[in-house]
C-alpha cells in the first residue's frame, strides 16, 4: 500500500495519536512512528514538515511534538464522535481552520505525485499532521458514511483505532482488549 493512500494516511494518523497521547511522546518516538509509516521526510531528511529551526534536517523536535499533541487531541475527538454527523462537523472545523487549497506535490521528485492540503512542503510537523490526517479521515468518512474509527470500549484503554471493515463496527482497539473485557465480564457473571 502506498504511503500516500488515504488508508495509509489514516493508519499513520491513528498510530501517531496513540504515540502522542497514550504513550510517553518524544521526538525520537514520533520519528520512529513516522519512519514506520514510510515518511521519507524523516527517513532521508528531505525538507517536508519542518520549521526554521529544523529546516533541512527532516527531524522531529520537541517543539514539533507539542504541536503534534495538540493536533492529535483534535483528531481523537473526531474518532470519539458519536456518529458521522458529529465527526463531519469536527472535520469541517479542522479543515476550515487549518487546510489550504488542495495541491499536488512530489516533494521535488522524491516521491510519487500526491495531494497535500497544507500550505507548502515545509510547513511545521503539527500543521502537516493535522491537515493531512483530517483530510484522510474526511475521505474515509465520505467513502464509508460512518466515523472511520473509534476509541477502545475498554475503560482501561480508550486508545483510538481505525475501523474500515464491513459489518458491525469495532468496539476495541485490539483482540487483547476485547479478550480482557470478555474474561472480566465472564468472571463478574460467575461471582
Amino acid at each position: 500500500m502506498s504511503v500516500h493512500s488515504t488508508r495509509a494516511m489514516a493508519e499513520r494518523a491513528v498510530a501517531l495519536c496513540v504515540a502522542l497521547l497514550y504513550e510517553e511522546p518524544s521526538a525520537e518516538s514520533v520519528t520512529r512512528v513516522l519512519r514506520a509509516h514510510g515518511e521519507r521526510a524523516v527517513a532521508e531528511g528531505t525538507p517536508t514538515g519542518q520549521d526554521a529551526a529544523t529546516a533541512g534536517t527532516g527531524l522531529v523536535r520537541a517543539g514539533d511534538v507539542a504541536a503534534m499533541r495538540v493536533a492529535a487531541g483534535r483528531l481523537v475527538e473526531v474518532l470519539a464522535a458519536p456518529g458521522a454527523d458529529a465527526a463531519a462537523g469536527l472535520l469541517n472545523r479542522i479543515l476550515a481552520d487549518a487546510a489550504r487549497p488542495p495541491r499536488l506535490t512530489s516533494h521535488g521528485g522524491t516521491s510519487p505525485w500526491h495531494v497535500h492540503v497544507d500550505a507548502h512542503d515545509d510547513v511545521p510537523w503539527g500543521e502537516w499532521f493535522l491537515v493531512s490526517s483530517a483530510m484522510a479521515l474526511a475521505v474515509l468518512l465520505a467513502d464509508h458514511q460512518r466515523v472511520p474509527g473509534g476509541l477502545c470500549a475498554s475503560a482501561a484503554c480508550r486508545r483510538p483505532y481505525l475501523d474500515l471493515g464491513g459489518g458491525s463496527p469495532r468496539r476495541y482497539c485490539s483482540t487483547r482488549c476485547a479478550t480482557r473485557e470478555r474474561v472480566a465480564a465472564h468472571r463478574a457473571a460467575r461471582a
